[in-house]
């Protein structure tokens, strides 16, 4: 395992949408529908975004957030170039996104995800992902990305 002390989140303002393309297409186990990689791609430019870099200073990772409300902070899209996952950098982003989040007096941070109900593997590791960081079940919306693609809304309170 490579150490990952050397790695750096900080927000990024610049080519948001050209990390998120790049980086969801190397992840096609979980964004392997284009038209919603062409949603995130639009709609991170708007949004604040963490950046994970490399000491090289490359990207190999990002968390965009959607701010809903004074209360609730959405992990909108998360992506970890594949040869950096399992290492620890998608806990580092979680961590700036919650510090971010209550900086702005947010009381929660909620994530949206494939449910339990879909059997997909990749999924299934991603819900155990964020149950390690403390993120609770909610609610299942059936329909909200389609009939095929069950809605697992997931939500950690920011103590």
């Amino acid at each position: 395992m490579t150490d990952v002390s050397g790695f750096a989140v900080s927000p990024l303002s610049a080519g948001k949408s050209a990390i998120c393309r790049a980086i969801l297409s190397e992840l096609p186990e979980w964004f392997g529908i284009p038209e919603a990689v062409d949603f995130y791609v639009a709609a991170v430019d708007e949004l604040p975004m963490l950046a994970c870099r490399s000491a090289d200073g490359n990207v190999v990772g990002f968390l965009s957030l959607k701010f809903h409300s004074a209360a609730a902070v959405e992990a909108f899209v998360l992506g970890i170039r594949p040869e950096w996952h399992r290492r620890g950098l998608g806990r580092r982003l979680f961590e700036a996104a919650a510090a971010m989040a209550r900086a702005e007096g947010a009381r929660y941070l909620t994530v949206k995800t494939l449910a339990a109900s879909h059997p997909d593997p990749h999924y299934r590791a991603t819900r155990l992902f964020y149950e390690a960081l403390g993120f609770e079940p909610i609610e299942v919306f059936p329909t909200l990305w389609g009939a095929g693609n069950p809605c697992l809304l997931m939500l950690k309170r920011l103590d």
